[in-house]
């Protein structure tokens, strides 16, 4: 029954996604018409010329381009979820297109025609299927990097690409940077001036128009006015080409006959980089508007309506299609109220392709090269390539990498390349998170990394800044082990995890073995300033069973305080340990003339012999018993120590270290095992053949449940 439930669910939330006109158009009210309609006729004047520009990037007829236009506005302005963005023909995706089609056919040929569409068509179903897939949120993990790497190689690669049409030179379109260069300058000489002089003129025209006003509609009056000139002093019998014949019909459907499985499988990878980069160009574009207007966006609806719009552009005689950041931003500045808007721009430009086509031939092609090559300069977005320059290595090297690829490479795979190094950035930043030994500043008031700084001998306060999940648990343990080499004399470790929002089943496995590492020392593991989150993944791991809930030093608590009355040993601060690391250091009484700062001896730990606590209590009950000697102050031995130890503080040990049996097979004790391991070196270093130390000290024995002594006090303050 619950299964029924949620397929019945699942269903209703994937037709939702398609229901989506029927909820545009009950919500719509009568005083959204006049600043829609207002809008829409702003965004046609726009998007006609540049529909027409964009199909000579992908080596399109006029036409394509402005079927695209318009039914990928409708569709979209239907589908989508923002309420202004502008779906149709970009630069960008009009030069993936020709990358993609040149690698299956020859331009202005049946089969390259045929090819748009099925691109268009399998880009759309890409968009599609991860809408209903709810792989909306995919594109955060695409660095703004790559758009801006890519985009700018776009830029060159259209301003290089346009070069031929500027000067009306008679070479074909290539997808290569070097060739199609190469081949321009090889042709140089066969500058036809008349044309280069209306490209230049557009492009002036374009420039002044801009700088009187912002809002002017340069390229369409750009493209009015040389056309006029050609036709009035017929320079299309002079050699300037114009544009074909414009359709003055409604667009038909793709040709299915010359659709074949190797056309559709080489299609592939173009589709998939079409896919990517138009999601991510969209979605960049709705939520740079969204910020705007505090519209909520929905990524899946938009995938979808993105989908439908490729698909419908690529049946009915277009080829692929994306979110258009001018157009948008235009849509929005015009006062367009909902993404009906998008659906008038692209009927306004219907009725004005079926109404004035013939005057389109007379459009100069030269003009349409300035057109666009003005276009690309405004891709090469100059101020955010220096803001990612000097704001981090990672960034700047998605960006490089991205725009070289772009240049040098097929696009589709460029795109690709250049979401797959975002990945991998991403994947190694989470997989490396900031792990750092921290202490107190000299004002005791902030934590600082400990690099350069004085450490304490008992206790390690460690800071993982990010998330400890199985990518990033192996570079965690890499630093704690190579901290416990670097402070082998240390016992505690007190984890501070205010950062951390997740732990996976791989941290406390990670976080599992430090606390066995600490124990089996003789020391132990602390944490403080852990999430809710965290804590419960601990608490369902099993992991707070294990380290315990007093481990755990809540937020209100200072922790290091904690740590120094209640856990380190204080007879450590006193006799040997020569730093004030800690606020709670300054009011001890350094007492280290007695004993002097550690390390006494250069014996290596691994060179004097230990004892678990379980075989020491073995042997001291076998026929020749050890002599175990404790070395902790008197104080701390009569609180708790073992049954038949003799007590010899360890200052009193250096000052006499001859005072012992050097027959007797002797074993020392202290808390934790570090002054037993300076007496044991100082004894070695005296001549005494047979010493070993207490592994782990008293505190491994008592939690070893073995049988201890506990003197009663005697009044004395010592």
């Amino acid at each position: 029954m619950s299964i029924n439930h949620t397929l019945q669910s699942q269903l209703v939330s994937t037709g939702r996604f398609f229901m989506r006109p029927i909820e545009i158009l009950r919500g719509y009210r009568k005083e959204y018409l006049r600043p829609d309609l207002t809008a829409a006729l702003t965004v046609a004047i726009i998007m006609l010329p540049q529909a027409i520009a964009f199909a000579l990037i992908a080596e399109l007829p006029p036409e394509m381009g402005l079927y695209t236009a318009i039914i990928g506005a409708i569709v979209a302005g239907l589908w989508g979820s923002s309420l202004h963005l502008q779906t149709g023909p970009t630069n960008t995706i009009s030069l993936l297109t020709l990358s993609a089609l040149l690698a299956v056919a020859q331009p202005n040929s049946q089969q390259y025609l045929v090819a748009a569409g099925i691109l268009a068509m399998l880009a759309g179903l890409f968009h599609i299927a991860m809408g209903l897939a709810r792989l909306g949120i995919l594109v955060n993990f695409v660095s703004d990097s790559v758009i801006i790497g890519f985009t700018a190689g776009a830029g060159i690669l259209i301003f290089a690409n346009q070069l031929r049409n500027l000067l009306r030179l008679d070479v074909p379109s290539t997808p290569g940077l070097s060739e199609t260069l190469g081949l321009a300058a090889s042709h140089i000489q066969e500058t036809h001036l008349i044309s280069l002089g209306l490209g230049l003129g557009a492009m002036i025209l374009i420039v002044l128009l801009k700088r009187i006003k912002e809002n002017l509609p340069g390229p369409l009056l750009a493209m009015l006015l040389t056309s006029i000139v050609v036709a009035v002093l017929k320079l299309d019998q002079l050699g300037v080409r114009v544009v074909s014949g414009m359709p003055q019909a409604l667009p038909g459907m793709v040709d299915f006959a010359n659709i074949n499985l190797g056309l559709v499988s080489n299609l592939i990878p173009g589709a998939l980089a079409i896919a990517a980069i138009g999601l991510v160009q969209t979605m960049s574009i709705t939520r740079v508007i969204a910020a705007q207007t505090r519209q909520r966006l929905d990524s899946n609806q938009e995938f979808i309506g993105q989908g439908l719009a490729n698909f419908a552009s690529g049946l009915f005689s277009g080829y692929p299609c994306t979110g258009s950041f001018v157009r948008s931003a235009v849509n929005y500045r015009a006062g367009a109220a909902t993404s009906l808007s998008s659906v008038f721009s692209g009927l306004i430009v219907l009725i004005v392709m079926l109404t004035l086509a013939p005057l389109a031939r007379y459009i100069p092609m030269a003009a349409l090269a300035g057109v666009l090559i003005l276009a690309a300069y405004g891709l090469i977005d100059r101020k955010e390539i220096a803001r990612i320059w000097q704001s981090g290595h990672g960034d700047r090297t998605i960006m490089v990498a991205t725009l070289v690829a772009t240049l040098v490479l097929p696009l589709e795979f460029a795109v690709l390349s250049g979401i797959s190094i975002s990945l991998v950035h991403y994947l190694l930043k989470t997989s490396t998170p900031r792990v750092m030994a921290v202490v107190p500043d000299e004002t005791f008031q902030y934590l600082v990394s400990e690099a350069g700084r004085e450490s304490c001998p008992q206790l390690g306060v460690i800071e993982i800044l990010g998330d400890l999940y199985f990518g990033a648990v192996h570079h965690v343990e890499d630093f704690l082990l190579h901290y416990r080499e670097q402070h082998p004399e240390q016992r505690y470790l007190l984890f501070r995890l205010q950062s951390m929002e997740h732990c996976d089943i791989s941290g406390i496995h990670a976080l599992e073995a430090t606390v066995r590492t600490y124990r089996k020392l003789g020391g132990d593991v602390f944490i403080s300033r852990c999430k809710h989150p965290v804590r419960e993944i601990m608490r369902s791991s099993g992991f707070i069973e294990l380290i315990g809930e007093d481990h755990f030093i809540e937020r209100s608590q200072n922790a290091i305080n904690y740590m120094f009355y209640k856990v380190i040993d204080p007879a450590i601060c006193i006799y040997e340990c020569p730093v004030r690391v800690f606020k709670e250091c300054k009011a001890l009484a350094k007492r280290l003339d007695l004993i002097g700062e550690y390390p006494l001896t250069s014996l290596p730990r691994n060179t004097i012999n230990d004892v678990t606590p379980k075989l020491l209590w073995a042997e001291m009950h076998a026929p020749n018993p050890p002599l175990v000697v404790d070395v902790r102050e008197p104080r701390e031995f009569k609180r708790f120590h073992i049954p038949g130890a003799s007590l010899i503080p360890l200052p009193d040990l250096i000052k006499d270290p001859k005072q012992l049996d050097p027959n007797r097979e002797i074993v020392l004790v202290c808390r934790s095992g570090r002054r037993s391991f300076r007496a044991a070196a100082l004894l070695i270093e005296t001549g005494y053949k047979s010493v070993r130390i207490l592994q782990g000290g008293i505190i491994s024995w008592d939690n070893a449940k073995l049988i201890a002594a506990i003197d009663e006090f005697d009044g004395d303050n010592e």
